[in-house]
Formats: structure tokens, C-alpha cells, sequence
């Protein structure tokens, strides 16, 4: 391409093998992102804890749960049809720094303090079981 082309010039080169595989791409791209991104919005968070079910709520009311673990207690709030653990006495505090879950299938796991909550209900984006 000559540097005093237009920027444009380099479309007219392309041959129609070429616009294929664009199109085959974009398409691609958007396949993939629809499949991994949509998951159904949930309706239930199951909190747990150490391994077993705590108490399963609805995502219709708003309020704070206190989990009680093996370090303390973890604070799950609910507001607005979202979940997330707002407080947790685990040293290096990622389960709160996950933020919000709302999607089915979404989790947040405090392991040192064996708590976690997990969103059910539609239908879930991916199994968090499996690879």
C-alpha cells in the first residue's frame, strides 16, 4: 500500500475469500460472546456453610444475612435482586472484593471461613463444578 493511498485503499483489495472469513469470524465472535455471557438472571441464593446449606432466600427481598464459620461471621446482603458477601473475617477478603453476583450459576466462596453463596433459579450461564 502506498503511504499517499487513502486509508480506505486496502478494502479494495481484498478478494471475496477474504470478506468470508471476516464475516465467518465476526459472526463467530458474536456466537461465542451471546453463549457465554447470558446467562438467565436468578431468582434464589443458596448460602452455605461448611459444605452445608444454610438457607436458601429469595433475591425479592432485601436484607443481611449473617453465616456464621469457623473465623466469624460473613455478612451476605441482598438488595435489588443481587447477592453479594459484604463483610467476611477471612484474612485476604476476595469473596468480598468479587462484588455483586446476579446471574444464575454465579458463586462467591469465603474458603478459610467455609461460607459461600451461590445464585439459582433460570438458567445458568456455565456449571461451576466443572472445567
Amino acid at each position: 500500500m502506498n503511504s499517499h493511498e487513502p486509508p480506505a485503499a486496502f478494502l479494495r483489495d481484498l478478494r471475496p475469500g477474504d470478506w468470508l472469513t471476516l464475516l465467518a469470524g465476526g459472526l463467530c465472535i458474536i456466537l461465542l460472546g451471546n453463549q457465554v455471557w447470558n446467562g438467565g438472571l436468578a431468582d434464589t441464593a443458596v448460602i452455605r456453610s461448611g459444605g452445608k446449606i444454610f438457607s436458601t432466600v429469595p433475591l425479592s427481598r432485601d436484607q443481611h444475612i449473617g453465616v456464621p464459620g469457623p473465623l466469624g461471621t460473613s455478612i451476605i446482603t441482598i438488595e435489588k435482586g443481587k447477592a453479594r458477601i459484604s463483610s467476611d473475617p477471612s484474612p485476604r477478603q476476595y469473596c468480598v472484593r468479587q462484588g455483586w453476583l446476579e446471574r444464575s450459576g454465579e458463586i462467591a466462596i469465603c474458603l478459610p471461613n467455609e461460607v459461600s453463596v451461590e445464585l439459582t433459579g433460570g438458567q445458568k450461564k456455565y456449571d461451576s463444578l466443572n472445567y
